[in-house]
């Protein structure tokens, strides 16, 4: 899965600074969501929606699936 956290935090008028600070993480951790580098924990993922004020389905954007011959 892609997360799209940078996109749905400026469209709600949040840094990821912000956005870190209020869901009291590191910044690191932030960027790392952001850069898909890692990915947040379904915990975390319920905190961003409540405090980003929206769906799962904003944040996380499906990859698309590569066909395997067989």
């Amino acid at each position: 899965m892609k997360i799209k956290l940078k996109e749905t935090a400026f469209k709600k008028g949040m840094s990821l600074y912000k956005l870190a600070k209020v869901m009291d993480l590191p910044q690191q951790t932030i960027y790392s969501w952001a850069k898909g580098r890692t990915q947040p924990s379904y915990l975390n993922l319920d905190k961003l929606c409540n405090i980003l004020e929206c769906e799962i389905g904003d944040i996380l954007e499906a990859e698309p699936v590569q066909n395997k011959l067989f």
